[in-house]
């Protein structure tokens, strides 16, 4: 398998050969069209000149006429009715000439050899040193008649030319080649850091290096986003992790409690009092095994998305106050006071599911609340959101913990909770749900001085 590095150079000189034939290509297409005939027409001019000369001065000698002419960078044929042919200037590599042409020429007429030489050539017909390839034009001298072929003396005219453009041909192929190399092992080289970077992702590795986060262009951009891909897989498995030792150790901790209680039942010598308190115990570590599942059921069955949301209109300010009568004797039970603002309100959403939301919250506000404390909840219907707050005076959190609050199976310091009890999931639960209706939930909470979570649900465009 070819690397991404050799794969560029060769498609990249490839281009390069490409781009080279067509350009000839072009080239030859826009000589022949243009180049060509006015090529033609210029020779044609310069030769009727040295004829128009000779015939109006008889008295010249001819030959060293045309040898002078010669000289200044041309190659001539004259050619006369005894079929004498005479050259002047540099030696033609093909000097033939058929008779008709020179019939031609000698009667009068202009033969437009540069014209009418083949276009199988291309371009490069026009450095072809052949008499055909040439303009003729009669030209009486001394009452004589002569056929007088030209064209210019390529290899005169520009032959230094010839070396300069072909070394500048060979360095501009041998540069690009090298540029293209080096200059695509430049651009390879991120591609291959992160591949590499890649490759250690896949076997754990999250800590990887090399990476160029500085870069302007689209691998920088690339390489930022890998960069970011990166820390959230580790945070990933960080919660993986810590998933697997949570969820053990809340299905471990009741079943050796249930282990426990259920042989000490086995003992003849039991109390009916203390069998009545293992029971009582079993059957609360039952309760929450059961609660544990349900959350794990929940959660799993959110993750998926499988179309469980049963959307329908309802009145959500009747909806907590319900909740609230429902909590009524747990509220009085702790001391604290609960006040609210629920004006009736039509949401259309999950009344199952935001219920869940509304739950978790409200029993978050009194399990963490101080005794003798106090729970607001308002509602609000702004523009284009309904918003439900849930505030207490409970032990609050700090800033740390206020960033994980969401993250499953956290739990806030159990120092300051140790007697609480709880699985981590409920708010994590309740950050999905809020996401599946599309808004969004923010916590608001300062250290021993209360805690506020916020709902914003979007409304239906009117």
């Amino acid at each position: 398998m070819k690397s991404l590095y050799v794969k560029f150079v060769l498609s990249t000189i490839g281009i390069m050969v490409i781009s080279g034939i067509l350009a000839f290509l072009l080239s030859n297409a826009y000589y022949q069209q243009k180049l060509k005939p006015y090529n033609d027409q210029k020779n044609t001019t310069i030769a009727l000149k040295i004829a128009d000369y000779a015939n109006e001065h008889p008295e010249i000698d001819l030959e060293e006429y045309l040898d002078n002419i010669s000289g200044i960078g041309y190659q001539l044929l004259l050619v006369g009715n005894s079929g004498n042919d005479t050259f002047f200037g540099s030696t033609f590599n093909d000097p033939s000439l058929p008779e008709t042409v020179r019939e031609h020429v000698l009667n009068g007429k202009i033969y437009h050899g540069i014209l009418q030489f083949p276009r199988k050539t291309f371009v490069t017909g026009f450095f072809a040193n052949e008499v055909e390839n040439s303009i003729g034009v009669p030209l009486t001298h001394d009452g004589n008649k002569y056929a007088l072929f030209l064209r210019p003396d390529i290899k005169l005219l520009f032959n230094e030319m010839h070396y300069l453009f072909g070394w500048l041909l060979v360095l501009t192929i041998l540069l690009s080649i090298l540029f293209v190399i080096f200059g695509t092992k430049y651009l390879v080289k991120p591609i291959s850091t992160l591949t590499k970077a890649t490759k250690s992702l896949s076997k754990g590795q999250f800590n990887v290096e090399g990476i160029d986060l500085n870069r302007s262009d689209e691998l920088g951009v690339l390489s930022r986003s890998f960069s970011q891909m990166t820390r959230k897989l580790e945070q990933m498995e960080d919660m993986r992790r810590e998933f697997i030792s949570n969820i053990s150790h809340d299905i471990q901790s009741p079943l050796s409690n249930i282990k426990g209680y259920t042989g000490l039942l086995e003992s003849e010598s039991i109390k009916p009092e203390d069998k009545k308190e293992y029971i009582a115990i079993i059957n609360g570590e039952i309760n929450r095994l059961s609660s544990l599942t349900k959350q794990l059921l929940l959660l799993a069955s959110l993750d998926r998305n499988e179309e469980m949301m049963k959307v329908q209109s309802f009145n959500v300010g009747k909806q907590l106050k319900e909740l609230i009568r429902n909590y009524q004797w747990k509220v009085n039970e702790r001391g604290i006071m609960i006040g609210y603002s629920l004006p009736d309100t039509e949401f259309k959403g999950d009344p199952a599911l935001l219920l869940t939301v509304w739950e978790n919250l409200l029993t978050n506000a009194i399990k963490y609340n101080k005794p003798n404390g106090s729970i607001d909840i308002t509602m609000e219907k702004k523009e284009h959101t309904l918003s439900v707050l849930f505030e207490d005076t409970g032990i609050g959190m700090n800033s740390g913990e206020t960033e994980r609050i969401f993250d499953r199976f956290y739990r806030v310091d159990t120092a300051r909770s140790r007697s609480i009890e709880g699985s981590g999931l409920g708010l994590s639960i309740v950050s999905t749900i809020v996401s599946l209706h599309g808004g969004q939930i923010t916590v608001k909470s300062k250290e021993r001085d209360g805690t506020a979570f916020i709902v914003e649900l979007p409304l239906p465009p009117v």
